[in-house]
C-alpha cells in the first residue's frame, strides 16, 4: 500500500487531477486556491501536459471549452468571484455536454468579500449559476483525502455522462494540511474513447459541437434529452454518509469541512446521552433527498450547519417534507462555525428554546459561542 504524504490541500487536489489522466489546465490566479495553478504549472509540463495562465476567468473557461471539445481531460480552478466570471462558459459547456472539472475553493461574500472559508456558493455551484436548464455534478468534501478521491472520481464521471463536474471546496480544504495516499497512479489507460470529439474526420462526418440550436423544436428536444440525463445522474450517482442512523432522535446535517465540526460536537453530545446523528451529504448535486426523507419518518427534527445565511437548508426542508421540523444555524464572511456554539443550538433546539422560524438576527449573528 502506498504510504501518505502530507500535502496541502491545494496540491493534493493538484496532484490527484494529474494522476486521474488530467493533461490540460487553465486557469487565472485567485486566493484561497492559488496553489491548484501554481502546482500544475510545474507538474503538468513534467507529464506532457500544457498549463496556460489565461488572461481571465472568462478566457480560462473558453479554453476548458476548447480542450474538452477535442476530448482532453482538462480542468480549471478558482475561487468565489472567478467561478461567477465562468458562469457563461460553464452553461456553453453543459449545454454542448463537454467533460470537464472545475474547482471553486470558495470564499466570502458577495461580491469580492474576503479571503476567508464559505459555503456561500451552494447555490450557484447546484441550483445554475448560469443561463438556462442545466446542471453541474457537485462534489462537497470533508477532507484533502476525499478531495483527492472525488477529483480522480469527477473526471470518470464527466466522462461518462458528457457533462461538467464541480469540486466545491473551501478555503480550509484549500489550505490545511493532511496526510494523503493517492491509490491509483496510473489512470491513462482507463480513459474511454471519445467518437464525439473533435479530433478529425477521416472515414466519418465531422462532428459538431454546439449550444447553438435556433429552431425551437430542436432546442425544446435537446433541452429534454439533457433533462433524461439529470434524471439518470440523480438515480445513479448520490453520495452520502450517515452516522447513528439507527438509533438518532436529532440529526445534525452539514457538508464539506463544517461536517467535521458537527461531528465533534455529535460524538461528544453522544457521550453525554443525546441521541444525535449527523447525515453528511457528499454529492450536492444531485443532493441525497431520499435518505432525508426515510430518517425524517422518525426523527423529531434536524439542525442544519453551514457556513453562509442558510442555502443548503433550502434542500434540505424540501427533502423532509414537513414530516419533522428543519432548524438552522450558520456563520458567514469568513467566520467557521464554533463546535461550543453548535452544541448550545442543538441543546436549545431539543429543549424547545429555538423556534422553526428564527429570527436570524436573533438566532444566528455572531454565534461564537455565547
Amino acid at each position: 500500500m502506498a504510504e501518505p504524504i502530507l500535502m496541502k490541500g491545494n496540491e493534493a487536489i493538484a496532484e490527484a487531477a494529474i494522476r486521474a489522466g488530467c493533461r490540460f489546465f487553465f486557469g487565472y490566479p485567485i486566493t484561497p486556491q492559488n496553489e491548484i495553478p501554481e502546482y500544475m504549472s510545474k507538474r503538468l509540463p513534467e507529464v506532457g501536459g500544457v498549463f496556460v495562465q489565461a488572461e481571465s476567468e472568462v478566457a480560462s473557461i473558453n479554453m476548458v471549452y476548447g480542450a474538452a471539445g477535442a476530448g482532453a481531460r482538462v480542468m480549471t480552478s478558482s475561487s468565489s468571484p472567478g467561478i461567477s466570471l465562468m458562469m457563461e462558459g460553464i452553461s456553453y459547456l453543459a449545454g454542448a455536454e463537454l467533460p470537464c472539472v472545475i474547482v471553486n475553493m470558495s470564499r466570502g461574500g458577495p461580491g469580492l468579500g474576503g479571503i476567508q472559508p464559505s459555503q456561500a456558493d451552494y447555490f450557484q455551484a447546484t441550483k445554475g449559476g448560469g443561463h438556462g436548464d442545466y446542471r453541474l455534478i457537485v462534489y462537497g468534501p470533508s477532507s484533502v483525502q476525499e478531495a483527492c478521491d472525488l477529483m480522480m472520481k469527477a473526471f470518470d464521471v464527466a466522462d461518462k455522462y458528457r457533462n461538467p463536474v464541480m469540486i466545491l471546496g473551501d478555503g480550509m480544504i484549500g489550505q490545511m494540511m493532511e496526510p494523503v495516499v493517492f491509490k491509483d497512479d496510473a489512470r491513462e489507460s482507463s480513459i474511454s474513447e471519445k467518437p464525439w470529439a473533435t479530433t478529425g474526420n477521416e472515414g466519418r462526418k465531422p462532428n459538431v459541437i454546439t449550444s447553438i440550436y435556433l429552431d425551437p423544436e430542436v432546442l425544446d428536444a435537446h433541452n429534454w434529452k439533457l433533462f433524461r440525463k439529470y434524471k439518470a445522474i440523480e438515480e445513479n450517482e448520490v453520495m452520502y454518509q450517515t452516522y447513528h442512523e439507527d438509533d438518532a432522535e436529532w440529526f445534525l446535517v452539514a457538508y464539506g469541512t463544517v461536517a467535521r465540526i458537527c461531528m465533534s460536537v455529535m460524538e461528544k453530545m453522544r457521550k453525554e446521552g443525546v441521541k444525535l446523528g449527523l447525515i453528511r451529504p457528499i454529492t450536492l448535486w444531485p443532493f441525497p433527498k431520499a435518505i432525508l426523507r426515510q430518517v425524517a419518518d422518525k426523527a423529531k427534527g434536524f439542525l442544519c450547519v453551514e457556513m453562509s445565511t442558510g442555502q443548503m437548508v433550502e434542500d434540505v426542508r424540501l427533502a423532509v417534507g414537513g414530516k419533522a421540523p428543519v432548524y438552522f444555524y450558520g456563520r458567514t464572511g469568513g467566520a467557521v462555525p464554533l463546535p461550543r456554539a453548535i452544541e448550545k443550538r442543538v441543546r436549545d433546539v431539543i429543549a424547545g428554546r429555538d423556534p422553526v422560524v428564527t429570527d436570524y438576527l436573533e438566532h444566528n449573528q455572531g454565534g461564537g459561542g455565547k
